[in-house]
């Protein structure tokens, strides 16, 4: 299968390697990307049990995604009441990236400004590369973060820093993003991919149930109160009592030797 806009390479050992393919628009959201990362999450990668944990970066060395393209954009400027309803478009999308039941590692390769800052957002772990810049720099056109932006960023390092890179419209770079927490490792270059890779891979080799379940877990307790949250991490444990996985996780470890997990 192939898309216009990405390229797409599944490992034998379950890890999935998706890039934004548009290196001349600076992997930009345009032409037909948005409806192509649609197509490979939710139907293609969401129904294939092999995929087990995904990779997601940017096509060359300039960009991971330089978020909306903006010679696309500018000579649109729809009604607000029809932008709001196909906004929504973007932002079920988003959530679906982030709520993608395998985990999901954004390889940050150059840079990711607006939009693709917000995708990279939507990602479980973001490793960049030590030459990318990071930032929500809508505010720079007259706009706003408008693919969770405002949402997801002061959840992930604190309201008022939040509110201080949306309203400057500054450019992180890497060594600021992992001051921040905003990405958790940062590489040379040359590494980055390897570095993604094999952390990707150890994922991929843990039980699958097992590592849904984490991160399902983690999310419904971050949108609720503690006691909610402990309610749904005993269901998931719970829900994994009677799996496969269990059983032979619990026996390789009596057996000494590797287990073999399936994912049932």
């Amino acid at each position: 299968m192939t898309w216009d806009t990405l390229l797409y390479d599944l490992h034998d050992d379950g890890v999935a390697v998706v890039t934004l393919n548009r290196p001349d628009r600076m992997n930009t959201l345009g032409g037909s990307m948005k409806p192509d990362l649609h197509d490979l999450f939710m139907n293609v990668m969401l129904n294939d049990r092999n995929v087990r944990c995904v990779v997601l970066t940017g096509q060359g060395d300039r960009a991971f995604c330089a978020g909306a393209d903006i010679k696309e954009r500018a000579a649109n400027r729809p009604v607000p009441a029809e932008y709001f309803a196909k906004q929504k478009y973007t932002h079920d999308l988003f959530s679906g990236i982030e709520e993608f039941e395998r985990p999901v590692i954004a390889a940050i390769n150059g840079v990711a400004l607006g939009g693709g800052c917000e995708l990279a957002l939507c990602a479980d772990i973001r490793i960049a590369a030590d030459t990318a810049r990071i930032g929500l720099t809508e505010v720079k056109l007259g706009v706003l973060p408008a693919a969770g932006g405002t949402q997801r960023l002061p959840r992930l390092i604190g309201e008022a820093r939040a509110k201080e890179l949306m309203f400057t419209g500054r450019m992180l770079s890497a060594a600021e993003a992992l001051q921040l927490g905003l990405v958790s490792h940062v590489v040379p270059p040359a590494d980055l991919m390897d570095t993604a890779l094999t952390l990707a891979r150890d994922i991929a080799a843990k039980p699958p149930l097992s590592v849904s379940f984490i991160k399902q877990a983690v999310h419904a307790g971050l949108q609720v109160g503690i006691e909610a949250g402990l309610d749904y991490e005993r269901y998931a444990a719970a829900m994994l009592m009677d799996s496969e996985d269990r059983r032979e996780g619990f026996a390789a470890f009596l057996e000494k030797r590797p287990p073999v997990f399936r994912g049932r």
